[in-house]
């Protein structure tokens, strides 16, 4: 078991450094000790909550350094903590434990879309998912984890990374496709709003039956009429290819009976 509070420190001062700061600091069994960035006025948020420093050579040490920066500097960063004996971690979905260049490495991966200026409403309903590579390692952060989150499952890198993939198809290309969405309303004079009951309809209904059985549209009834006269009505190019693409991909995977 161990001791508490935890002494973190998070490096970084993007959405997930934030977010985790934020949580961090309402907790009494959390002790944020420090947080680094290169660019100390990104931190202004929490200089009146914890230690904010510019420079690595300023950290002291902690139970657990987080690294919430871009996935391709993790590694350099962590050669720069090698003088530490304590677990040093990483939040990225798609960074195996291995570019930690440390002793005892470990991933905190709060599984969410962050954004700095969107609050989240119950952190205890994200996922986060733990690595680390021995079992008193594994304990601390599962301390750590269920203090925010009531769903602490330890994976590994390849999982993570698959978890990470599927997050960008159901978050990320979905998002792409209301910024499409949004366009085409606009160039035709109609607000976005008329749109938003279906996205929360769709989203719902996956909570409770699996997404191929959710699916609609022309594509799931083979309604090539309906399909050609979306591609007519469509002028973008780039647009015309995701209609196109996904449609066929609905076919394919819908084949009719």
């Amino acid at each position: 078991m161990a001791n508490l509070p935890l002494h973190i420190s998070i490096l970084g001062a993007g959405n997930v450094a934030t977010h985790l700061a934020r949580q961090f600091i309402k907790h009494p069994d959390i002790q944020l000790q420090q947080m680094y960035n290169r660019h100390i006025h990104k931190l202004k948020e929490f200089e009146s909550t914890t230690e904010i420093i510019d420079k690595l050579e300023q950290l002291k040490p902690a139970d657990i350094f987080i690294i919430a920066l871009k996935d391709d500097v993790i590694g350099n960063v962590s050669q720069r903590l090698q003088t530490f004996d304590n677990l040093i971690v990483h939040t990225s979905g798609s960074v195996s434990i291995n570019a930690l260049k440390v002793k005892r490495k470990g991933v905190f991966y709060p599984f969410q879309t962050f954004s700095k200026n969107k609050a989240i409403n119950n952190f205890k309903t994200i996922p986060v998912l733990i690595e680390a590579n021995n079992t008193k390692d594994i304990s601390l952060l599962k301390t750590l984890g269920k203090i925010l989150s009531d769903k602490v499952q330890i994976v590994n890198s390849e999982q993570r990374k698959a978890l990470h993939i599927a997050g960008v198809f159901a978050a990320n290309f979905v998002n792409h496709l209301y910024v499409e969405g949004a366009k085409i309303l606009a160039d035709n004079n109609l607000s976005f709003d008329l749109i938003k009951p279906l996205i929360t309809e769709v989203a719902q209904k996956v909570q409770t039956m699996p997404p191929a059985q959710a699916q609609t549209g022309p594509a799931v009834r083979h309604d090539f009429n309906i399909i050609a006269n979306h591609l007519n009505f469509i002028k973008d190019e780039d647009q015309k290819k995701i209609y196109k693409t996904l449609t066929d991909s609905i076919i394919k995977n819908h084949p009719k009976s």
